[in-house]
């Protein structure tokens, strides 16, 4: 039986795409946020108490929480890269790429910064042993690490995450697969919270403070409308009907 070469195909229907990606990336997303905010909250005790190492085995307990979460938070920021990379490749392979590199070096920075609080822990174990002599040092190391921390708590969630965010935009603006709100979200909110980084390394301000917390929320809202979207609904993919009749008229050729 022979075929009708003027046949043409039926226009394409939106596809259902799978759901497993989406709710994985937007799970990920809401992860990250979560834990970024009860580390951080845990870590209070260590990181404002400058004789910490002197008084800090009462709240061991909590830093070491804190680090658990934090520890989940790197896992999460690497996962939303790794997760969404299969997807996103087929708008921009290199992009996609730099994106999976840039949340590597995001996560890394943050492992960095927990280590430098769990080595204050440890400190704080050794201090019982040591000569009136030798507090002052401990006193100065732990003073030291917390300032890792407090570099670390920078060059992550706020430089590392601007350009970060930027890609991810550029690829979902691109790619459509999300609402153009979301990643114009983006667009604001990675270059603000690189430029409000600049700021707090310049010393114009604390990255905890008024305009800290004000240049970070177009890029919380981009992640958390973003997540919402992905856990709700899902991408927004179609068959490109136009690629589909020049494969047919091709293979017919």
């Amino acid at each position: 039986m022979t075929k009708n070469h003027n046949e043409q195909p039926q226009a394409s229907k939106p596809m259902k795409p799978t759901r497993t990606i989406p709710t994985i990336v937007g799970a990920l997303f809401v992860s990250a946020a979560v834990t970024a905010i009860i580390g951080l909250a845990l870590y209070d005790p260590i990181l404002h108490d400058p004789d910490y190492i002197l008084t800090g085995s009462a709240h061991e307990g909590q830093v070491i929480m804190g680090a658990f979460f934090e520890i989940i938070l790197a896992f999460s920021v690497i996962g939303t890269s790794i997760s969404v990379f299969p997807v996103l490749k087929k708008q921009n392979e290199s992009i996609a790429l730099g994106y999976v590199c840039g949340r590597l070096l995001e996560a890394a920075i943050i492992i960095v910064g927990i280590i430098s609080l769990l080595a204050i822990v440890t400190l704080n174990h050794d201090f019982s042993t040591t000569t009136a002599s030798d507090r002052s040092s401990f006193l100065t190391a732990g003073k030291l690490l917390v300032a890792v921390h407090n570099w670390t708590f920078l060059f992550g969630p706020n430089i590392a995450l601007g350009p970060n965010t930027l890609m991810l935009s550029y690829l979902l603006y691109k790619s459509k697969l999300v609402p153009r709100f979301i990643p114009m979200l983006g667009f604001i909110g990675g270059p603000l919270i690189f430029l409000s980084a600049m700021f707090v390394m310049f010393g114009v301000y604390a990255q905890i403070s008024v305009w800290g917390s004000i240049c970070a929320i177009p890029v919380f809202a981009f992640e958390m409308s973003l997540a919402v979207r992905l856990l709700v609904t899902g991408f927004v993919t179609t068959t490109d009907s136009t690629e589909q009749i020049a494969k047919y008229r091709f293979g017919k050729a």
